[in-house]
């Protein structure tokens, strides 16, 4: 097949953040497949136009639109239109046999859908967050026209979409309780890339011997966007409360954020930051096999309204898995669920610190506990997560997909999503 993926957020391992796409893509060129990866360029000079480049085998178009966490909303929203705007018109142009449009930016959908229409092919699309839930609950989204929009673009999406990728099974309820057929929905959550953090504890004492603050100390390490989600200061008042019991214990945090001056600033407060905070910046994802390997514990954090995190798929518990380490969440939610009940975590009370603090001590005390922990993480990773399996997933669904026939809209009720009717494929009419 020749694969049209859109993704705005697409990055390489020499990039921070998450690498589902890429880990998703080259495994299917693996496989035989063509892929094109339509994406935006970060780097701070990057020129106008189109790039492009030869990531793995995956054939990636890079398009200078920059976008960051730091923006304003307004800022973030222009830069999603505007990438949506250039991205259908070079995808369109790539052809192809079916387009894989993942979100987020739910804008995604704008240009998978124009591509999918003028190459007559079918589209599939990731729902990696549940738009517009999330950013309402969390309130990026305040304005009800914005509200409006965002919903009736949630629809569109998943009317026109032939396939749907959910990342959690809650995630697919919530697909399904708008219409959307079940049998068309598949759940392929986030990977364990066991090839790239299975890497034994040579590399984490090796790190541990190049930071003078570290040395033999329990290590709870942080990795992600220091953002309002995540609510990072957790950390802090976590520290602060452990170090009142134990002094030795390390907690660093590893990336940037809208919030990294106010959990510094914070850490500075509390008289940690320095002593047993560590705010280290971003790193490489190839770095993040030495970090996770010098840790003894991972945190995996989340804030707000539940349904920010029912449902969380975040890429530092599935890596944290693959490196064998056990996650500590501060939610119940289906990540934290998963490892509690495979022996592999603990969820941590998500206000009341100092209870949090105990519990965490009681892990990192325990050496069979956490022997078994990471004993379980491993298991779990080869057994429920491995990329390796989930890609093999994803080629079912874009291979069903394209059996199908060509691009077709409205796989579902018109009636329920409140979407006129369109033209529809005659050998695959709407279900009932």
């Amino acid at each position: 097949m020749r694969i049209i993926y859109l993704h705005q957020y697409f990055n390489t391992p020499e990039m921070s953040g998450g690498t589902r796409s890429y880990e998703m893509a080259r495994r299917l060129v693996a496989r035989g497949h063509e892929v094109h990866m339509v994406t935006s360029d970060p780097r701070p000079d990057a020129q106008t136009g189109w790039r492009e480049s030869l990531e793995a085998g995956i054939r990636v178009h890079w398009i200078g639109v920059p976008v960051d966490n730091r923006m304003s909303h307004p800022r973030r929203v222009r830069a999603f239109i505007e990438f949506a705007a250039l991205a259908a018109r070079r995808a369109a142009q790539l052809g192809g046999d079916v387009v894989f449009a993942t979100s987020t930016p739910l804008t995604i959908v704008l240009p998978g859908v124009y591509a999918a229409r003028r190459s007559c092919v079918p589209m599939v699309f990731e729902v990696r967050d549940l738009w517009p839930e999330v950013p309402i609950a969390v309130g990026a989204l305040r304005d009800p026209v914005t509200r409006w929009v965002a919903r009736r673009l949630e629809r569109f999406a998943y009317a026109n979409a032939t396939r749907i990728v959910a990342l959690a099974p809650g995630m697919k309820e919530a697909i399904v309780s708008t219409g959307y057929p079940a049998a068309r929905v598949a759940v392929i959550p986030n990977g364990a890339d066991l090839d790239l953090f299975a890497v034994g504890d040579a590399p984490g004492r090796a790190l541990r011997a190049n930071q003078s603050w570290l040395g033999d100390s329990p290590l709870v390490l942080f990795t992600g966007t220091l953002g309002r989600v995540n609510g990072v200061d957790y950390v802090v008042h976590l520290a602060r409360e452990v170090a009142r019991r134990r002094l030795d214990v390390k907690f660093a945090i590893l990336g940037d954020g809208v919030d990294e001056r106010r959990v510094r600033a914070l850490a500075a407060e509390s008289g940690v930051l320095g002593r047993t905070v560590f705010l280290l910046g971003r790193r490489p994802k190839r770095e993040m096999p030495a970090w996770l390997s010098a840790s003894d514990i991972v945190l995996a954090l989340f804030t707000g309204p539940r349904v920010v995190w029912k449902d969380a798929v975040q890429n530092k518990f599935f890596d944290a898995l693959a490196a064998g380490r056990p996650v500590a969440n501060n939610f119940d939610g289906w990540q934290s669920r998963v490892a509690v009940e495979a022996g592999a975590g603990l969820i941590l009370h998500p206000s009341d610190h100092a209870a949090a603090a105990c519990a965490l001590l009681e892990a990192l005390e325990s050496a069979a506990w956490i022997a078994g922990a990471r004993a379980a993480a491993t298991r779990l990773a080869r057994d429920l997560f491995s990329r390796d399996v989930l890609a093999g997933d994803l080629e079912c669904v874009l291979t069903d997909a394209v059996a199908d026939g060509r691009f077709r809209t409205l796989a579902f009720d018109t009636k329920r999503v409140g979407w006129g009717p369109t033209e529809m494929d005659d050998r695959h009419p709407a279900p009932h």
